[in-house]
């Protein structure tokens, strides 16, 4: 009987640790672009000196876009697993042009691009000069603090990404609708914290408890058009 009792312990506390989480769901309002996005040379044209007209990319939504690049994710909770995780450096473009990772984390930037690229930034959170190299080469980097850190290349200044440094596992990019779920939050009273690139930081209060999910909604000020692109923090 005591041995039953001993086995049972554990899938109680195991029940009481599940009771004890909820999901926040969300939404993401934006009603018009706010980044001007344009569609750059490929680096084999690049390479060779053929002149191309740069122009608007006509495949990307642009509410769609702006919304898939909005971080959302907690303050005040426990820390996360650091990830390795890649950004190329490809078409003169990076690729992902936004990542979003935990606070320990390495990030590598592989060039595939049969020109050099010279990768740094100087954002407070993590500044860097990775040099320059060539194709097939990779270089990395350790992103240990919370922050945003801007990503620029010093021989192509149309070349611009942004990572964000978060501070635990419950974080997450909007969907092309602006919906996003973090799921199984532990009850209690935390910040929400949702990030855009050209918009900046928008915070909110949210109390999770035991007894069902919480919704929220992020309404994300219009502000005029600018260039994806950052040297300095804002």
């Amino acid at each position: 009987m005591i041995g039953g009792v001993l086995r049972l312990v554990p899938l109680l506390l195991l029940a009481a640790h599940v009771a004890r989480t909820a999901d926040i769901e969300g939404n993401i309002l934006i009603l018009r672009k706010l980044t001007k996005r344009t569609v750059t040379a490929s680096a084999g044209a690049y390479q060779r000196g053929t002149p191309v007209e740069l122009g608007t990319d006509p495949t990307v939504d642009p509410l769609a876009y702006e919304r898939e690049h909005v971080v959302v994710y907690l303050e005040g909770a426990l820390g996360a697993k650091p990830v390795n995780a890649t950004m190329e450096q490809k078409e003169r473009r990076f690729f992902p042009d936004l990542l979003v990772i935990p606070a320990g984390s390495t990030v590598s930037f592989p060039n595939l691009d049969p020109i050099f690229h010279n990768v740094f930034s100087l954002s407070k959170a993590k500044s860097f000069d990775l040099g320059n190299y060539p194709r097939n080469q990779s270089r990395s980097v350790p992103f240990q603090n919370p922050g945003i850190v801007f990503v620029n290349c010093h021989l192509h200044p149309n070349m611009a990404a942004a990572i964000v440094i978060v501070p635990n596992r419950f974080y997450v990019r909007g969907d092309a609708e602006g919906r996003f779920t973090l799921s199984q939050v532990p009850a209690g009273e935390y910040t929400l914290v949702a990030w855009h690139k050209t918009a900046g930081f928008f915070r909110q209060k949210v109390q999770v408890s035991e007894t069902g999910t919480v919704k929220v909604q992020f309404s994300i000020p219009l502000g005029p058009e600018t260039t994806a692109q950052h040297v300095h923090d804002r």
